[in-house]
């Protein structure tokens, strides 16, 4: 019978997820580097490009992969045999590791998680608590998964009640657009088909925790229904033409995973979850011998991509920027910001937008400026901000209005598409959007060359601060007409998918 001791719990806990903060999966990246090579739209090739500079970046520094280190989701399958050392329950031990893992000074994670959510959402400061699901299994030793979720790819998940005659490609590649780009393809997704709905649900999530093996499922060909249901899908999401960012491109996801359970008669539940381009997870065993360590991976399998500016991309002067210029930019262009900035994303614009409809003044001129919807990870030894990546844009739609119409404000800077309110604020006060790219937080950070805390400092976070740029990358997504490229770019790159297609059958 196995002895666990609680302390070896929470060290491997700890352990893993400053891990996963800044080691991607090696599958992941093998899997990515696949799709760089074949890549043929040159927007999306250079969003990839930036996300493995990143990830490479990570793994060299020990820093975050994403700004959002993720909500803690833990899968544990408990030996019945096993005695337990210890005063604290399970999810406690797990907790503890959380605790110590989101508050380590060598490499602070952003805590994210908000308690009271229906109501005050304040925050718990160190990312507790986690989401743990456990199983009884046979056996003498403990087996932990853990992953970090981030809020991007989570607000996407998607589920139905089909009916047992309906299509599950059907409803797959109907509900795949209505995600959006701000899960920040390419990535994975996770389908649960079966059980009951929370059933469905729980399967989706696990299955993401499954290694990327598309490319070698190909090469061996399929050997159940299910096998051969992840390749349809896995073809059938790519000739959508979303791909990386929502730019268009050949490579939307990585790879379609699918757990399946028994089901009532009457029902076919389906869940669906997207993992994104920052995707964290691993696995350990304890077996009394002490906490588990994960091995570092070797920094020469990254694939040799080192991304820099486009050439042709036009340098952009924030503090000299007025509408004008704002005007005169096209959809695709690729930008480099230099000067200062402003942030703010969902709290600060719902308290902002308070003020303003009370006639209050708000702490911060924004008189042609240019905000950046991004919750920066705290910084560590010498840096000025943690990774500092672009947050779902999709999010301040709703603000948008006032913000432009009241403020003076001028353009916004986020991750993927804006929606129809976002965008038609834009066209109404000839602004613009710009697009970072999700999933290279800590190449954006290196841009910031300087950050200090303007207004609403006891939103953490979620702070406005004043940001100091140099040659900071992005793309104009929604230009000052309202043309967005995340319409007209996966559109283009359908008809191209289809038609190289039907070339590839006559």
């Amino acid at each position: 019978m196995t002895l666990i001791r609680e302390d070896d719990v929470i060290e491997s806990v700890a352990d893993a997820l400053q891990y996963i903060s800044y080691f991607h999966p090696m599958d992941y990246i093998r899997a990515l580097g696949r799709a760089y090579a074949l890549e043929e739209s040159p927007a999306a090739r250079d969003a990839i490009a930036q996300i493995l500079t990143n990830s490479r970046m990570c793994a060299e520094g020990h820093r975050p992969i994403c700004q959002d280190t993720g909500i803690v989701i833990v899968f544990v399958k408990v030996g019945m045999n096993i005695r337990w050392q210890g005063t604290k329950t399970l999810e406690e031990m797990i907790n503890e590791g959380v605790r110590r893992a989101y508050l380590n000074p060598e490499n602070r994670l952003r805590a994210s998680i908000v308690d009271d959510p229906a109501f005050t959402r304040v925050n718990t400061r160190d990312n507790t608590p986690a989401v743990v699901h456990v199983e009884l299994v046979a056996g003498d030793a403990l087996d932990i998964t853990v992953s970090a979720k981030g809020g991007g790819s989570e607000n996407k998940a998607k589920f139905a009640m089909l009916n047992p005659s309906d299509s599950i490609r059907d409803w797959v590649v109907n509900t795949v657009p209505l995600m959006g780009a701000g899960w920040c393809p390419p990535g994975m997704l996770g389908i649960g088909i079966g059980g009951s709905a929370e059933k469905a649900m729980i399967m989706a999530k696990e299955s993401l925790m499954d290694p990327i093996d598309m490319a070698e499922l190909k090469a061996r060909g399929p050997r159940s229904p299910i096998e051969e249901l992840r390749i349809e899908l896995h073809d059938a999401v790519n000739d959508l033409g979303i791909g990386a960012q929502g730019l268009g491109g050949l490579s939307t996801v990585l790879d379609v995973k699918i757990f399946d359970a028994p089901t009532h008669a009457a029902s076919k539940p389906i869940a669906m979850i997207p993992n994104c381009a920052a995707t964290r997870h691993a696995h350990f065993t304890l077996t009394g011998n002490g906490p588990a360590y994960l091995d570092p991976p070797n920094l020469a399998d990254w694939p040799q991509v080192n991304w820099t500016p486009d050439k042709a991309s036009i340098p952009v002067n924030l503090d000299t920027l007025t509408p004008a210029e704002v005007a005169s930019w096209q959809p695709g262009d690729r930008l480099l910001l230099n000067g200062k900035m402003l942030t703010g994303r969902d709290a600060a614009h719902k308290r902002m937008t308070d003020m303003l409809a009370r006639g209050e003044p708000l702490p911060v001129d924004f008189t042609n400026r240019v905000i950046y919807y991004v919750g920066p990870v705290d910084p560590v030894r010498d840096e000025v901000v943690g990774p500092a990546g672009p947050t779902t844009a999709t999010r301040m739609d709703k603000f948008t209005e006032v913000m432009l119409a009241q403020t003076g404000l001028i353009a916004m800077i986020g991750k993927a598409e804006r929606g129809p309110t976002g965008i038609e604020a834009i066209a109404k006060h000839k602004a613009a959007y710009l697009m970072a790219v999700g999933g290279a937080a800590y190449l954006v950070s290196k841009a910031i060359k300087g950050a200090r805390v303007l207004a609403f400092e006891d939103l953490g976070m979620e702070a406005i601060y004043e940001f100091d740029v140099r040659d900071m990358p992005v793309t104009v997504a929604v230009d000052s007409k309202g043309t967005s490229v995340h319409k007209t770019g996966p559109a283009d790159w359908r008809d191209r998918i289809a038609a190289a297609r039907a070339k590839q059958t006559a």
